[in-house]
């Protein structure tokens, strides 16, 4: 082979490699969740071009009673994030309770990560049975609330702020319910914004939260 055809040869082989690295050395590679529950579409003007930004929901404020015997606000889990489940009486809640178990370990240590049971049974309002469920699942306290509250307040928070809906197919947001999907997980953000929406029954799904989480943690680390 000639000097200049395997000069050419190098320089084509080496090229790719070159690309490669300044990527990784200069790009950033990020990736957002998405954000869920939009309320309406506001138009402004900027640069005398009209550009339209979706407004998300952001979650009201709210305070419970949990098993510990103590309230939890929503001030205090939104310091990062967390993990809301809504329990009924079924199989699908037990399920997803046992699937969180995962989740408690895996950020076991990490204190923005808090993870939220909504009991909605009528048993919960009696206090020693509240604290026997958490305690049957094994709850860590700081990182796993099992709460409840007064059924209309229940009520609200389920189909007017969390809006959930009975078809797990159906946007979010789109048709309110009185039938609550017990298997449905919320990721919550420090913005009082729903990142995402899990069907808690399906392994698969928790390894998306777990990710999702992450995601959300480097997000909070690496900000805009």
């Amino acid at each position: 082979m000639r000097p200049r055809q395997t000069l050419l040869l190098g320089l084509l082989l080496l090229l790719p490699v070159l690309a490669f690295l300044f990527l990784f050395s200069f790009g950033k590679n990020r990736y957002a969740l998405p954000s869920y529950l939009p309320d309406r579409v506001d138009s402004t003007q900027v640069g005398g071009k009209w550009q339209r930004d979706t407004v998300f929901h952001q979650i009201a404020p709210f305070q419970l009673s949990a098993s510990t015997g103590r309230q939890v606000s929503s001030q205090e889990l939104n310091q990062g994030l967390y993990i809301a489940q809504f329990y009924a009486d079924d199989e699908a809640s037990a399920r997803v309770a046992r699937q969180l178990l995962r989740v408690q370990e895996k950020f076991r240590k990490e204190q923005r990560v808090r993870l939220v049971t909504f009991v909605l049974s009528a048993d919960a309002a009696n206090p020693t049975a509240l604290t026997r469920l958490a305690e049957q699942y094994g709850t860590i306290a700081g990182k796993w609330f099992f709460v409840t509250g007064a059924p209309d307040t229940l009520k609200r928070l389920t189909l007017q702020e969390f809006r959930l809906t009975a078809d797990p197919k159906r946007l979010p947001g789109a048709v309110f319910t009185a039938n609550i999907p017990a298997g449905r997980l919320l990721l919550v953000d420090n913005q009082r914004r729903v990142r995402g929406i899990y069907d808690g029954t399906d392994g698969r799904e928790i390894d998306r939260l777990l990710t999702e989480v992450t995601v959300q943690l480097y997000d909070y680390e690496h900000p805009h």
